[in-house]
């Protein structure tokens, strides 16, 4: 996360330059460099070993046999989830150059048995992984995103569920009020920096996100994690 954060530095430090153009301005039209998306999954697998384990515990799994977690990375979440679920199988969509980390993690817990991984892009209109699950989990993937795409993204997962499925959205949750709490703000300045329409949102926007998937009892978990994210979950009839 250290290696990460200095790749970002320089971005903050002319967020000036940001602001007067009007849009990003790191990595602006350029692919990731290899080393770069290294120390940026390394980092969010990192940083989810602080949550997953005890999410892991604390999620009830109990009717969910089948996992999406869509947008993966190294497959951290779905790895804990299995680790803890025997029964569970999960798969990580995420993109081709994404593969080599997520199979070397899955390895390195010993889960290749109940985790797999499949190539694909959520933000392609294409995208299809011809299977369906019971759960779907979307952490930190809709920030990248703007509005629409990531509205998009949620009524993709949403009809990958199996009847009765449950949609799991863990983000960094802005308050209704678009100014608050501190990390996830702060966060969605971040995106600004970095991204052509990425933000943070509200609570109020991810339900809506929801509900125009199809979604029902949408509620917000008893979760609060080291960076002030959250979970909105809710359930495919």
């Amino acid at each position: 996360m250290i290696l990460h954060h200095h790749h970002l530095a320089e971005s903050w430090v002319n967020m000036d330059t940001a602001l007067a153009r009007g849009g990003p301005i790191r990595n602006a039209g350029k692919s990731p460099d290899p080393k770069v998306r290294e120390s940026f999954l390394m980092g969010m697998f990192n940083i989810a070993m602080v949550t997953a384990p005890g999410l892991a515990q604390k999620l009830d799994f109990s009717r969910i046999n089948t996992l999406l977690d869509l947008g993966g990375g190294p497959g951290t979440y779905p790895i804990q989830f299995c680790l803890h679920h025997p029964n569970l199988k999960a798969v990580v969509c995420d993109l081709p150059t994404t593969r080599p980390f997520a199979e070397k993690t899955i390895h390195q817990f010993n889960a290749g048995r109940q985790v797999s991984f499949k190539d694909g892009d959520f933000t392609r209109d294409e995208f299809s992984l011809d299977l369906s699950f019971d759960a779907v989990w979307l952490s930190h993937i809709l920030h990248g995103e703007g509005p629409n795409m990531a509205q998009k993204v949620v009524e993709k997962a949403a009809k990958t569920l199996n009847s009765g499925g449950q949609i799991f959205i863990h983000e960094f949750i802005l308050d209704n009020t678009m100014d608050a709490p501190e990390f996830p703000a702060l966060f969605s300045m971040n995106m600004f920096l970095g991204t052509p329409q990425g933000q943070a949102y509200s609570q109020s926007q991810l339900t809506s996100m929801l509900e125009n998937a199809g979604i029902k009892g949408i509620k917000r978990l008893d979760f609060k994690g080291p960076t002030q994210s959250g979970i909105l979950t809710g359930t495919k009839l």
